[in-house]
């Protein structure tokens, strides 16, 4: 008898929580109708127990880059040296300052769980480590790819000659065995070169024509399109198709007449199967989109009033097959942007500046997962990963702020 009303109880207080949860959305909904500011769009919630403690004494520090695989594990790269020499690598001093804090390897495997299962990365005999890594993507045959963003300031070494930057890309197999380095390395900033890169920021994969799409980046200024075997540069273009030029145009002025060509960084490079490829002018704070051939198309100012590290971070597709949404990160702003990918509206954001689950300190890497869950990377100060999981589709406001958990 007692154990039955215990489970009446339990059942009770389920059903209970359930019906608050949902009268919460639909009041929510209810208000954001009748003030006239809602939108049906994708939905999401912060995991703040999203990923489980590191082991090892590990921490992070700028998380640069996330990619998910084919299994939906999520991959990360952070610069590993990144970190206050004094509070927090005192395990890797000499003499040693305390038993925390040590610096995980640069690269990060994490199952759904957010369990870690892999770490491995840095330099190696073999191949050259970027002085500054920066983007890792994971392509159809789960290899990983990896771009750099560092240069070489004097007096420099016999590793990374003073005046060259990271100008190449490093594949590597799923478990991290090197496979190959694409470009030629520490070379100098050549926007129009066809033999190396320019301080790459990310990578993106078109499958069926193996292809990849290199955003080309911190020190050139160009998209390039590369083989996805044996790595030779196929095609490469500037903005609005020009071809690309290294002049410097000074800073970004909000207001000011339109740049005619990319500024530093050109921070994503994203193709789509129905042709085009959405290129992500950070300083510039517009999002361009081309043909694949490199035709321009057409382009979307987002909060034009940013300057410094300007608004367009990195996008994300929905994983429906017309990929009908684009998740966008602003790491100067703190918040994502979800936008119609036709028509390049923003429908809603979520996000705000802070430490907290749910907030962000500049939100800087994106990426989604066969399930539509969004995971975000922070820099800066912010060096942490993050997961939003995707709650089916619903009336949300423009501005939903923080997605905390049962708050719906």
């Amino acid at each position: 008898m007692i154990r039955s009303r215990k489970l009446v109880f339990a059942s009770g207080l389920a059903l209970a929580l359930a019906a608050l949860g949902l009268g919460q959305h639909v009041l929510e909904a209810r208000v954001a109708r009748e003030s006239g500011h809602a939108v049906m769009a994708p939905r999401f919630e912060v995991d703040p127990l999203w990923p489980k403690p590191l082991p090892n004494h590990w921490v992070l520090g700028n998380v640069i880059g996330v990619g998910v695989d084919a299994q939906d594990h999520v991959f990360i790269v952070h610069r590993n040296d990144t970190f206050d020499a004094q509070t927090e690598i005192g395990a890797v001093q000499n003499p040693k300052l305390s038993d925390c804090c040590v610096p995980a390897p640069p690269v990060l495997e994490f199952d759904q769980a957010g369990n870690l299962i892999n770490a491995w990365g840095g330099p190696h005999a073999g191949y050259d480590w970027p002085s500054s890594n920066h983007g890792i993507s994971i392509d159809n045959k789960n290899n990983v790819w990896i771009g750099g963003n560092g240069t070489c300031p004097p007096p420099g070494t016999a590793d990374c000659p003073a005046g060259t930057i990271d100008s190449f890309i490093l594949k590597f197999t799923h478990d991290g065995k090197f496979l190959m380095e694409i470009g030629t390395p520490h070379a100098t900033v050549d926007s129009r070169s066809t033999t190396h890169f320019g301080r790459v920021a990310k990578i993106a994969f078109d499958v069926p024509a193996n292809e990849a799409y290199i955003a080309d980046g911190y020190g050139n200024k160009r998209v390039a399109v590369l083989d996805m075997d044996d790595g030779h540069i196929k095609r490469f273009w500037g903005a609005y198709g020009h071809v690309p030029s290294d002049s410097n145009p000074g800073p970004y002025i909000p207001g000011a007449p339109l740049d005619p060509q990319f500024r530093n960084p050109v921070h994503c490079a994203e193709p789509t199967p129905d042709g085009l490829v959405y290129v992500c002018d950070r300083v510039n704070d517009r999002l361009q989109v081309f043909t694949k051939d490199g035709k321009f198309v057409k382009e979307k100012i987002i909060k034009p009033w940013t300057p410094g590290d300007g608004s367009v971070w990195d996008i994300a597709f929905s994983r429906d097959p017309q990929q009908k949404y684009i998740f966008m990160a602003d790491g100067k702003n703190e918040m994502v942007y979800v936008v119609d990918r036709q028509s390049l509206d923003i429908l809603t954001s979520f996000g705000d500046g802070g430490r907290q689950p749910g907030e962000f300190f500049a939100v800087h890497s994106i990426a989604t997962d066969s399930k539509g869950n969004i995971f975000t990377a922070e820099t800066y100060e912010g060096k942490r990963i993050q997961k939003f999981v995707y709650k089916g589709m619903g009336m949300v406001a423009e501005n939903q702020g923080v997605v905390w958990p049962f708050r719906r």
